[in-house]
């Protein structure tokens, strides 16, 4: 994976609105009727920015390592299925990796932790590393894991869902804590509250023609709160009612956490046809997420995983 430097920002950029985020309580009912256990925490019962998150928390976060080391974050979305990032991975060869459900600490013991290994992992085929456009892939594990308070799948946005700035989102990961500083022992799970910004806006701050539609975008302008190396592939959920919905996929960003340079993540909800396409049965929950204010659908860098390639 190759780093990128800051791009020359030629435009002007305007100040953010705040919107507030309207929930859909009767329709996101409906969808934990459908879909049983899609984006359901029992045990997640507050929410904090830039902390240790509270065992069984976020119960879709995987660890994904190779040789027993911490590569990247991903997401169970069925029994037997993970979505992370297309930039983890130099090739689709299963040699090393491990997938890592229930776990709290990369460090120390785990007891919810349940492993597997991988069984198939697909790329995007229209995947960019240049651009990192079609950041996605998934990853088949070698036998369908049991769902535990500790290990659950998450919903995922559908196609027509639309998340607008200041849609209150979470990353979670194992991360660096700050550019070039390592989470502490025992590497506890990061849990960060961050608000969606505007694809325009995006594109203009972290260099015009870097956001694609393909993309969501999501950080404080004033800095401190973000995803960092080590947390690629993992994801960025908001809450609609009683559940959560992953909108997008921890892909890249100019170093981190810096003044007027919001994260990208890959857009999830583009990418349910092709998820489905791979998955006959057990489908992923997706769900239409809705939220107020301009819409932020109609509008180099440094990959975020601790290594720069294998």
């Amino acid at each position: 994976m190759k780093n990128r430097f800051f791009k020359q920002r030629k435009c002007e950029c305007k100040a953010n609105m705040s919107v507030t985020f309207v929930s859909k309580t009767e329709q996101s009912i409906f969808y934990v009727l459908l879909f049983a256990v899609c984006g359901i925490t029992p045990l997640n019962t507050r929410i904090v920015g830039g902390e240790d998150a509270p065992p069984g928390s976020w119960p879709w976060q995987v660890s994904l390592q190779r040789f027993g080391g911490h590569v990247c974050g991903g997401s169970l979305i069925n029994r037997e299925w993970v979505m992370s990032a297309a930039h983890c991975f130099s090739s689709t060869s299963t040699s090393g990796w491990q997938v890592s459900l229930g776990r709290q600490n990369l460090q120390g013991t785990n007891p919810n932790e349940v492993s597997r290994t991988v069984a198939r992992i697909i790329l995007h085929p229209n995947y960019d590393s240049d651009s990192s456009d079609n950041d996605i892939a998934l990853l088949r594990l070698s036998s369908p894991v049991m769902f535990t308070d500790y290990i659950r799948p998450v919903c995922l946005a559908a196609s027509d869902s639309v998340f607008n700035n200041g849609t209150d989102s979470w990353v979670t990961g194992w991360g660096r804590v700050n550019e070039g500083v390592s989470l502490p022992f025992p590497q506890t799970l990061q849990e960060v509250e961050v608000p969606v910004l505007g694809n325009r806006q995006c594109n203009c701050l972290n260099g015009v023609g870097t956001v694609t539609d393909n993309m969501i975008c999501a950080g404080v302008l004033a800095g401190g709160k973000d995803s960092c190396q080590g947390d690629s592939g993992g994801p960025m959920v908001s809450k609609q009612g009683s559940v959560w919905v992953q909108s997008g996929i921890v892909s890249f960003g100019f170093g981190c956490a810096r003044p007027n340079l919001p994260g990208v993540y890959s857009r999830v909800s583009r990418y349910q046809s092709w998820i489905n396409s791979f998955i006959s049965s057990d489908k992923p929950g997706f769900v239409q997420f809705s939220s107020s204010g301009p819409d932020a659908d109609s509008i180099r860098k440094k990959s975020r995983s601790y290594t720069d390639g294998f």
